[in-house]
This record gives C-alpha cells, sequence and structure tokens, in this order.
C-alpha cells in the first residue's frame, strides 16, 4: 500500500491502466473484426462454389437418382462433399455422421443453402448443406430429395487467426512503455506545481509569511497558486498587524509596570509606617489603614509580576545558573516566607540532589506552588523532592478540594483563577504562569492533577551539574 501512497505512482497506475485498457479493448475489436472476416469470406467462398457447381452438374440428374448417379454427381462437384438422396448416398466423400443432426435436418426442410462451424480434435471445419432443386409438375422449382454437404477445413484460417491475436496482443503489450512514459510526463507536469505549493506551505508555517509562487498559465493549478499567493499575502498582512499590536500591549504593560513601581514603593513606605501605627489610630481609621495597606500590597505584587511576564515576553529573560543542592534552596525558599515542617507543612527533601539552576527563579516557582497550595488547598501541604536519571522533580500536594475539571487544562494560563466565582483573590492570576514559564526556561516543565484526596503539582528539571547531564 506504501507504494500508492503518493500521487506520482497513482497517476502512473491510472494513465497505464486506461492505457492498456483502451489497447486491449482496440486490439480485442480488431482481433474480432478481422477474424469475422476471414471466416465469412472463406464462408461464402465455400457456399458460392458449391452452389455453383450444384447449378451446373445437378440438372442432368434425374429423381429418384441411382448409386451410380450420385457417385458420378459428388464426383463431378469435385469437393470434399457428399451426396445423399434418401437412404442412398454417394460412395467418396466424408461420412456422414460428421454433420450434425440439427444440419441435416434444417436443409431437408428448407431450399436454401445452410452452413456449421465446428471444432473437432483435427481442427475447426465449416459444413455446409444444400439442397438440389428440381423442375415440379407445375412448372415450379422445387426440392428434388437430393441434398450435398461439403466439408472445408478451417485450420489454416485458424492458424491466421492466432497469428492475428498474437499480432494484437503484442500491440497492446507495447504500449505499456508508451503509457508509464505519458503517466511519467503528465505527473510531472501535474506535480511539479503540487510540490512548489507543498514547500510554500511548509515555509509558510516556519513562519517565512513573505513566501510566493509564480502564477504561470491560466488552468485550475495557476488558480490554485493564485489564490496560495492571495492567502498568504493576506495572512502576512493579519499577522503583522497582530504582531504590532501584541508589541504595544506588551510595550504598554511593562511601560506602566515599570512607571509604578516608583509611586508603589513610596506607598508602601506609607503603609509600613501604617500598619505600626494601627494600634494608636482609631478604630475605624486602623481598619482603613489595614486595608489600604492590604491592596498596597497586593498591587506591589501585581505589578511585580507583570514586569516579570513582560520580561518573558519580551524574551529577556535569562537564566544566571549555579550549583545548588536544591534540597537546601527549597528548604531556605520555604523559611524565608515561614513555611516551616510541622503540622501543615511536611517536606522530603533529600540532601545532596545537585543541580544547575538560577537561585532567584527556582526560589519564585517554589513559592508559587507551594504558596498556591496554602491559598486554594488544604494541609497538611507535602513538598517531596526526588532525583532519577532524567533529571528531578519536586512535588507539591495539597489536601483541599482539587481543582475544577473545567479549569484544570487552564491553570496556567495568564489571570486563570482557581474559584471562579471570586472576581478578587490574594493572587494576581500570574503566579502559575510564571512558575511555568521560569520551569521552561530552564529546560524544565510543571504539570498539574488531581489526586482525588487534592491538587497536586509536579515540577520537572533536567540533571544538570557542573559536569553535564547525568
Amino acid at each position: 500500500m506504501r507504494l500508492l501512497s503518493g500521487l506520482r505512482p497513482r497517476l502512473i497506475l491510472a494513465f497505464a491502466a486506461m492505457t492498456i485498457i483502451g489497447a486491449a479493448a482496440a486490439a480485442g475489436a480488431s482481433y474480432v473484426s478481422a477474424r469475422n472476416a476471414i471466416l465469412e469470406a472463406v464462408q461464402n467462398a465455400a457456399m458460392n462454389q458449391l452452389k455453383d457447381r450444384v447449378s451446373t452438374y445437378g440438372r442432368p440428374l434425374s429423381t429418384p437418382p441411382t448409386q451410380e448417379q450420385l457417385n458420378d454427381f459428388a464426383g463431378s462437384l469435385r469437393l470434399t462433399a457428399v451426396a445423399v438422396y434418401r437412404n442412398l448416398r454417394s460412395v467418396n466423400g466424408p461420412d456422414l455422421s460428421v454433420f450434425s443432426p440439427e444440419l441435416r435436418q434444417t436443409v431437408a426442410s428448407d431450399t436454401r443453402i445452410q452452413f456449421q462451424r465446428v471444432d473437432r480434435e483435427t481442427g475447426p471445419e465449416l459444413l455446409v448443406g444444400l439442397p438440389v432443386l428440381a423442375r415440379q409438375p407445375d412448372g415450379s422449382m422445387g426440392a428434388s430429395g437430393v441434398e450435398v454437404y461439403s466439408l472445408t477445413s478451417l485450420v489454416q484460417q485458424q492458424q491466421a487467426i492466432d497469428e492475428l491475436a498474437k499480432s494484437a496482443w503484442q500491440m497492446a503489450a507495447l504500449a505499456l512503455p508508451l503509457a508509464a512514459a505519458l503517466a511519467l510526463l503528465a505527473a510531472r507536469q501535474v506535480l511539479r506545481p503540487v510540490r512548489a505549493l507543498n514547500t510554500a506551505a511548509a515555509q509558510l508555517g516556519e513562519g517565512r509569511l513573505d513566501v510566493r509562487l509564480p502564477a504561470k498559465g491560466s488552468d485550475e493549478l495557476a488558480e490554485l497558486v493564485t489564490t496560495f499567493n492571495n492567502t498568504a499575502a493576506e495572512l502576512e498582512r493579519t499577522v503583522g498587524e497582530l504582531r504590532a499590536m501584541e508589541a504595544d500591549a506588551r510595550r504598554f504593560v511593562a511601560d506602566v509596570s515599570h512607571e509604578l513601581r516608583t509611586p508603589l514603593a513610596a506607598m508602601n513606605a506609607v503603609t509600613d509606617v501604617l500598619d505600626e501605627d494601627a494600634e494608636a489610630l482609631p478604630p475605624d481609621t486602623a481598619v482603613a489603614a489595614r486595608l489600604v495597606s492590604g491592596e498596597t500590597r497586593r498591587l506591589t505584587r501585581l505589578v511585580q509580576d507583570l514586569v516579570e511576564i513582560s520580561r518573558f515576553d519580551a524574551g529577556r529573560a535569562e537564566l544566571v545558573l549555579d550549583e545548588w543542592d536544591l534540597a537546601t534552596a527549597i528548604r531556605d525558599s520555604l523559611d524565608a516566607r515561614g513555611w516551616r515542617d510541622g503540622e501543615d507543612l511536611t517536606v522530603d527533601l533529600p540532601e545532596g540532589v545537585l543541580a544547575r539552576v538560577d537561585r532567584r527563579r527556582l526560589d519564585l516557582i517554589v513559592a508559587n506552588l507551594v504558596g498556591n497550595a496554602f491559598r486554594h488547598g488544604e494541609g497538611p501541604v507535602a513538598v517531596r523532592l526526588r532525583a532519577d536519571g532524567d533529571g528531578v522533580t519536586l512535588e507539591v500536594d495539597d489536601h483541599g478540594p482539587g481543582i475544577d475539571p473545567a479549569v484544570l487544562p487552564h491553570v496556567f494560563d495568564r489571570f486563570t483563577k482557581a474559584d471562579t466565582a471570586r472576581a478578587r483573590s490574594e493572587g494576581s492570576g500570574l503566579g502559575l504562569a510564571i512558575a511555568l514559564e521560569n520551569a521552561r526556561l530552564h529546560g524544565g516543565d510543571i504539570t498539574a492533577a488531581n489526586t482525588g484526596n487534592g491538587a497536586r503539582f509536579v515540577l520537572r528539571l533536567p540533571h544538570r551539574t557542573e559536569g553535564g547531564t547525568r
């Protein structure tokens, strides 16, 4: 089946089949026509010859004839023939058993000449039967009762027909190379623009939106090339506009985020003072101060996440790799946020698992995964580090309700909230997206799943050390 999977083999096969069928049909028609012509010529010659000789030598024949008259009559015909009158037959000539009862019955009941072609062991033969006419008492011509049967061998004619059939099939066979050559030529003419279109489409899929093909001619393939060029031009224009809009949007987010960092730094300084003096403030003022402080911290985190995302979008995120004991690096990240091994957190961090990582980015990954487990799940949260031949894995499990199956495929999308009913939450909706980008920057990945007892996030990183991958 693989041999017929391409367009070229199928075109060649189709052309060859059509040519062979046409040649075979023509050869067959020629054979039948020539065969009929040869047989009809022999048949007509034999019948005319018999009629002429019977007409010439049958007039003196009396009725009923004697045995001697039948013998003389059959001999005068100078043919391989036998004369018959009722129970009498001429001595010379073929045996009457050669002639079928159907032929003899037809000759006996009709005044016209009859013939029959038969195949015997000795070869094909033509059998002709003719009643001898005599003048009747009323003056009309009628059957005299004498019948003449002749036999003509068709062996030579059959040999000529066989030679003709052989020549016809040889000519049909010679048409196969011609069909293959024509098929190759046609396939080349058809497939050349198709291959060019395939190559151009592949280049278009690789991002070369400026690819175009020259349109030659005015056939359907030229129309297809023109349609492809128009589609590519429209796609290039649309993608260009989208890229420009995306670049403007990224630039806007980055500019706004950077511009907000300075006023937010000042606001954070003010809110720190308000937090310290909240106890001395009137109750309503203290509540407002704490609200402003919380919203300021949330806005600060959102701006920081937007700045981080803008670096990824702009392609400016870089790794500063160094070899670390991952257990120490992860434990430092947990300790820095007050997450210590205890009732709400269990850790399994074996020592000696080394890898080259960007410490700051690994810290962001751990903070986002563990913080997400605390915010949206229930304790205890389990953190487990494992190493194998392919790399290292960090599993973060919680014992909460798990992730909504409708949200699970989009959990790493930007601004996705675990609880869609809450428009606002402590997170920015960018934490998991940033964690995934940092993992991919290391050549790793993060996956999310439900365990039945909660949610599980798995970080996979390549096991790189100073000596390379191990």
